[in-house]
Protein backbone atom coordinates (compact mmCIF):
# COMPACT_ATOMS: atom_id res chain seq x y z
CA UNK A 1 0.00 0.00 0.00
CA UNK A 2 3.03 2.32 0.76
CA UNK A 3 3.96 2.47 -2.76
CA UNK A 4 0.55 2.90 -3.81
CA UNK A 5 0.54 5.91 -1.95
CA UNK A 6 4.17 7.23 -3.22
CA UNK A 7 2.39 6.76 -6.88
CA UNK A 8 -0.95 8.40 -6.23
CA UNK A 9 0.94 11.10 -4.40
CA UNK A 10 3.56 11.88 -8.18
CA UNK A 11 0.78 11.46 -9.90
CA UNK A 12 -1.05 14.44 -8.12
CA UNK A 13 2.08 16.44 -8.20
CA UNK A 14 1.96 16.02 -12.10
CA UNK A 15 -1.57 16.95 -12.43
CA UNK A 16 -1.04 19.83 -10.45
CA UNK A 17 2.33 21.00 -12.64
CA UNK A 18 -0.02 20.82 -15.77
CA UNK A 19 -2.42 24.38 -15.35
CA UNK A 20 -4.77 24.98 -18.01
CA UNK A 21 -3.14 27.95 -18.73
CA UNK A 22 -0.33 26.19 -20.23
CA UNK A 23 -2.47 23.79 -22.36
CA UNK A 24 -4.74 26.64 -23.71
CA UNK A 25 -1.30 28.37 -24.70
CA UNK A 26 0.11 25.22 -26.40
CA UNK A 27 -2.68 24.58 -27.98
CA UNK A 28 -2.72 27.74 -29.41
CA UNK A 29 0.88 27.90 -30.78
CA UNK A 30 -0.01 24.47 -32.29
CA UNK A 31 -2.84 25.84 -34.18
CA UNK A 32 -1.17 29.27 -35.26
CA UNK A 33 1.50 27.16 -36.94
CA UNK A 34 -0.50 24.71 -38.09
CA UNK A 35 -2.71 27.54 -39.81
CA UNK A 36 0.00 28.82 -41.71
CA UNK A 37 0.33 25.46 -43.59
CA UNK A 38 -3.10 25.80 -44.83
CA UNK A 39 -4.54 27.75 -47.77
CA UNK A 40 -8.43 28.17 -46.76
CA UNK A 41 -9.64 31.72 -45.93
CA UNK A 42 -12.47 31.48 -44.01
CA UNK A 43 -15.06 33.75 -44.49
CA UNK A 44 -17.78 34.52 -41.81
CA UNK A 45 -20.99 33.76 -43.88
CA UNK A 46 -24.00 36.54 -43.40
CA UNK A 47 -26.50 36.25 -40.72
CA UNK A 48 -23.47 34.60 -37.98
CA UNK A 49 -23.71 36.16 -34.76
CA UNK A 50 -20.63 36.71 -32.59
CA UNK A 51 -20.76 35.30 -29.12
CA UNK A 52 -18.42 36.75 -26.53
CA UNK A 53 -16.65 34.29 -23.95
CA UNK A 54 -18.55 36.09 -20.56
CA UNK A 55 -21.86 34.16 -22.49
CA UNK A 56 -19.30 31.13 -22.91
CA UNK A 57 -19.13 30.80 -19.12
CA UNK A 58 -21.88 32.34 -17.62
CA UNK A 59 -24.46 29.52 -18.70
CA UNK A 60 -23.41 26.44 -16.69
CA UNK A 61 -23.50 26.96 -13.07
CA UNK A 62 -21.96 26.01 -9.72
CA UNK A 63 -18.26 23.92 -10.44
CA UNK A 64 -18.73 23.82 -13.97
CA UNK A 65 -18.88 27.93 -14.58
CA UNK A 66 -16.17 28.06 -12.05
CA UNK A 67 -14.10 25.37 -14.05
CA UNK A 68 -15.03 27.34 -17.39
CA UNK A 69 -13.85 31.03 -15.90
CA UNK A 70 -10.60 29.57 -14.28
CA UNK A 71 -9.70 28.30 -17.51
CA UNK A 72 -11.06 31.23 -19.75
CA UNK A 73 -7.75 32.79 -21.92
CA UNK A 74 -7.98 36.38 -21.96
CA UNK A 75 -4.50 36.51 -24.30
CA UNK A 76 -2.01 34.23 -26.22
CA UNK A 77 1.09 33.78 -24.22
CA UNK A 78 3.77 36.29 -24.79
CA UNK A 79 5.71 33.26 -25.57
CA UNK A 80 5.52 30.33 -27.19
CA UNK A 81 5.25 27.02 -24.75
CA UNK A 82 7.59 25.40 -26.65
CA UNK A 83 9.96 25.52 -29.64
CA UNK A 84 9.46 23.91 -32.41
CA UNK A 85 11.97 22.27 -34.39
CA UNK A 86 12.25 22.77 -38.47
CA UNK A 87 11.24 21.08 -40.66
CA UNK A 88 13.29 18.18 -42.26
CA UNK A 89 15.03 18.52 -45.54
CA UNK A 90 13.52 16.13 -47.93
CA UNK A 91 16.90 13.85 -48.08
CA UNK A 92 16.73 14.04 -43.91
CA UNK A 93 13.00 12.64 -44.16
CA UNK A 94 13.80 10.25 -46.70
CA UNK A 95 16.50 8.67 -44.81
CA UNK A 96 14.69 8.39 -41.72
CA UNK A 97 11.66 6.77 -43.73
CA UNK A 98 14.24 4.35 -44.78
CA UNK A 99 15.43 3.88 -41.15
CA UNK A 100 11.86 3.08 -40.13
CA UNK A 101 11.27 0.72 -42.62
CA UNK A 102 14.24 -1.33 -41.87
CA UNK A 103 13.21 -1.26 -38.67
CA UNK A 104 10.29 -2.79 -39.23
CA UNK A 105 11.33 -5.38 -41.16
CA UNK A 106 13.63 -6.85 -38.51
Amino acid sequence: QRSTTGLSAQIRKRFEQVKMKYVYDYMFHLFNEYAKLLKYKPTVPKGAVELCSEKFACSPTGREMAFKIESMVHEPARQPPCNLPPPYEPETLQTLLDQNAKIKEA
